[in-house]
């Protein structure tokens, strides 16, 4: 039987997460809205943040892989024509460059090698985010490659 919802399930002030890089420029902290901090049972890693300018440095995602499926989603935020992105960027799969200016969303398998991410260009703010299946710990999940986060 499914437990009623109620409060305890909504996530309203997001963990705020930079990890173990320098202040990185032309973006927000990423914040964290699902991961097993807030939802101890969760099996998913939840997180995005704005991207107004070209990251610096760019790239600021360098290759990686991860031990779980991850969703790289990128959402522009013209409401007059939501499916351009407000920016270009390249992000490198499994060896071969993508181009993306349009909203779009990206299944990398565990174990791909993905990075590095490099936007070539930031016309509109956007969001960018990700989506870890499989473990809802920061460590497990490692978003972006990264290790040791701090809260900001």
């Amino acid at each position: 039987m499914l437990e009623p919802m109620s409060q305890k399930n909504l996530v309203t002030k997001p963990i705020r997460e930079r990890s173990d890089r320098p202040d990185i420029r032309g973006t927000t902290p990423a914040m964290t809205y699902i991961s097993d901090l807030f939802f101890p049972q969760a099996k998913i890693y939840v997180r995005w943040g704005w991207i107004f300018d070209i990251p610096n440095p760019n790239p600021h995602v360098n290759p990686h892989s991860h031990d779980y499926d991850e969703f790289v989603i990128h959402i522009g935020t013209d409401p007059n024509d939501p499916e351009d992105l407000g920016g270009e960027l390249e992000f490198v799969v499994n060896g071969e460059p993508i181009v993306i200016n349009k909203t779009s969303a990206l299944y990398i398998q565990k174990g791909i090698k993905h990075g590095p991410l490099m936007w070539k260009q930031v016309t509109r703010p956007h969001l960018e985010m990700s989506i870890i299946a499989g473990t809802g710990a920061y460590l497990d999940a490692r978003p972006g490659g990264y290790f040791n986060p701090t809260t900001v």
